[in-house]
């Protein structure tokens, strides 16, 4: 359980990636977050410090999530279609359970400037290098062809787009969805049998 302080900051990050995926982020000004969350503006930068500091917390904190469990998958999954799986399934997950803030991250992210901006792509760069090394492994082992570098934004983008329509409680779970969009992907890259 975390201090007051970090659970008001929890709901203010919260209600922050609702209004920006709602209004956008230079649609939602300070006193709009401010009435949402119920505080004045000195209060609410105590706890903020700044719109561009909410926008880098919303934006990096899925993907940093992200990053930990493909970490994970990278240390104790040697199979690479199921690591790609692993990936898939936590991935469609996350989006299902946080859309605001993937939402704002695919959005707005954009509108961060200097080292923010350079940690979020990086983190984001980072990620992306898990699925091109689960893919570069499946060639490697021979149950993949090749898979051009660009096409690995292309697959990513498959399971990214889904931040507009997916929900937790949808007809299909969001594991499902991963495992049929790798079905219909790992067929069309399924190498030659000799």
């Amino acid at each position: 359980m975390g201090t007051k302080y970090d659970l008001n900051r929890a709901e203010i990050l919260r209600v922050s990636a609702e209004l920006f995926a709602r209004s956008g982020y230079h649609g939602t000004g300070i006193a709009d977050l401010g009435t949402a969350v119920g505080l004045g503006r000195g209060a609410l930068y105590h706890y903020i410090g700044s719109k561009e500091e909410v926008l880098f917390a919303i934006s990096s904190r899925q993907l940093a999530q992200m990053n930990t469990v493909a970490d994970e998958l990278a240390l104790t999954e040697p199979d690479p279609e199921r690591r790609l799986r692993g990936l898939a399934r936590a991935l469609l997950r996350n989006i299902a359970e946080h859309r605001a803030e993937w939402t704002v991250f695919f959005r707005e992210y954009h509108a961060l400037t200097g080292d923010r901006r350079v940690r979020v792509v990086a983190a984001r760069e980072r990620y992306e290098s898990h699925w091109r090394h689960a893919f570069d492994q499946g060639v490697r082992d021979g149950v993949f062809t090749l898979l051009p570098p660009l096409m690995i934004k292309g697959v990513l983008g498959m399971f990214n787009y889904s931040y507009l329509w997916l929900t937790a409680d949808g007809a299909r779970t969001p594991e499902e969805i991963a495992d049929g969009f790798l079905d219909a992907l790992i067929t069309g890259l399924a190498a030659p049998n000799p």
